[in-house]
């Protein structure tokens, strides 16, 4: 069968390199140029080019129509302004596909050649050049101002009585947090991510549990460069060097002059002596020291970052009592009619917020925070009804490929009444479930699920949070 199959196209192939020959040699025959195409032929071209141009446009009508409403149910105020920006954008693109494509095909079809007719030539033409610069720029400044009146809308400062809602994201999932009774968001810090602690939360408790983890880093890393072999051998060298310069000059200097500083310089050799016979003696390389120190140096400045938020305030409160009272969930709640302004962080890379019943979509970035509002219309027991899907929920996604699980980047967002939310919401635990004083804080700390996150300190931690 196969055979026959390669015997079928090579015999195709040879009969079209055949027809090819019958057209050269009838060419020639007719003493004609490959290049030179009859009036008849480019009649029938021009004729045909508006025939074309008709099952074109039925084809595009045709698409508008069984696809042209491609778009979710808009469930947010914002939505219905982000649908009539599209509509206004779709209206003006559409009326300029219709007339560019329409004088396309008209001019191709009129202006076919003949050998009767001359093209006529001019090197420029400023009212030409005037209508399609001017044209052009008036179309695309209305899109711009339209479109840049949308987003500053939607970005503008949110209203008093506005809910404020942090949307942290890290690969592959998302976290928020809503503000306690204090209505303040604790401070947060990278600096305080543990597997308990998944937003960095600043508490009192959580600045020990870390910083404890850090003394004892760092006080390992000293260690390892006090016991350096080599380190130790230079420090011996130039204490030796320095007592032998000072006995070569003794005379010179008063009787008992420094005596304290060079039995304080022995004792100091002796040490080294000690030191270098001792198990805990290392040999590294010059570039494994420098490593370390380097290490160090971020380890102790970590340290002494970390040590400073005790004494940050929020709003009228310090920066440990502010987070107490916040809570941190795994899905969103949001009250319907009520405005909504969220906050967005990244931990590791760029991710996008995404929620396309709502038109929201908000770049998180690591380093800075990002933010847009809006105010849902729509509850979710009113969309299962109107797509008639009673398995329907909102979601936020990830519109920006962040890795291998970026697919699976979701979290469920539920609409409900105020009443339904405030509800929810007291159902809730603070972050720290006790409401007692600072020194008692550290044990009363709720833990949150949190099974990807990895312990604070180690060398590849790139989250932020402000």
């Amino acid at each position: 069968m196969k055979i026959l199959i390669i015997l079928v196209i090579a015999v195709g192939i040879a009969a079209l390199l055949q027809l090819g020959r019958v057209y050269d040699l009838t060419a020639k025959l007719r003493k004609t140029r490959e290049e030179e195409i009859s009036y008849a032929d480019n009649k029938l071209n021009a004729k045909l080019w508006l025939v074309f141009m008709v099952l074109f446009y039925a084809g595009v009508i045709y698409l508008f129509a069984k696809y042209g409403d491609y778009l979710p149910v808009a469930a947010s105020e914002h939505g219905a302004t982000i649908d009539s920006l599209m509509n206004f954008n779709m209206i003006v693109i559409t009326i300029v596909f219709f007339v560019v494509n329409t004088l396309l095909f008209w001019f191709s079809s009129k202006y076919y050649f003949s050998a009767d007719r001359k093209a006529k030539f001019f090197a420029h033409d400023n009212r030409l050049e005037l209508v399609w610069t001017i044209v052009p720029s008036l179309v695309l400044a209305i899109l711009i101002i339209y479109g840049l009146q949308t987003w500053n809308d939607m970005t503008s400062e949110s209203g008093d009585d506005a809910l404020r809602v942090q949307v942290y994201s890290k690969q592959f999932d998302w976290t928020a947090r809503y503000s306690g009774a204090d209505e303040e968001f604790g401070l947060s810090s990278y600096n305080l991510i543990t597997p308990t602690n998944p937003l960095g939360i600043v508490t009192s408790g959580g600045i020990d549990e870390v910083s404890v983890g850090l003394e004892e880093k760092v006080r390992k890393l000293r260690g390892e460069l006090s016991y350096e072999r080599g380190i130790l051998a230079k420090e011996k060298i130039e204490l030796e060097n320095q007592i032998h310069e000072h006995e070569e000059h003794a005379e010179d200097d008063h009787e008992g002059h420094d005596a304290s500083w060079v039995q304080s310089n022995k004792a100091r050799i002796a040490e080294i002596d000690v030191m270098m016979l001792s198990s805990n003696a290392t040999v590294l390389t010059e570039a494994a020291i420098e490593a370390k120190r380097e290490k160090l140096y971020r380890l102790e400045l970590q340290l002494q970052r970390i040590l400073a938020l005790d004494n940050e305030e929020v709003g009228s409160v310090m920066s440990w009592e502010a987070g107490k009272d916040d809570k941190v969930v795994r899905e969103l709640h949001l009250p319907v009619g009520r405005e909504v302004e969220f906050i967005f962080n990244s931990r590791d890379v760029i991710h996008s917020a995404y929620m396309p019943h709502f038109r929201a979509q908000m770049n998180c970035v690591p380093g800075t925070s990002t933010r847009f509002k809006m105010t849902p219309t729509i509850t979710t027991d009113s969309m299962r009804t109107i797509v008639d899907d009673k398995e329907f929920d909102f979601l936020l996604l990830c519109n920006k490929v962040c890795g291998a699980a970026h697919f699976n980047m979701q979290m469920k967002v539920v609409v409900e009444t105020e009443a339904q939310y405030k509800t929810w919401l007291e159902q809730q635990d603070a972050f720290y479930v006790d409401e007692s004083n600072k020194n008692n804080e550290s044990q009363d700390e709720k833990p949150v699920e949190d099974p990807v996150t990895e312990p604070v300190g180690s060398d590849d931690q790139t989250a932020v949070l402000n």
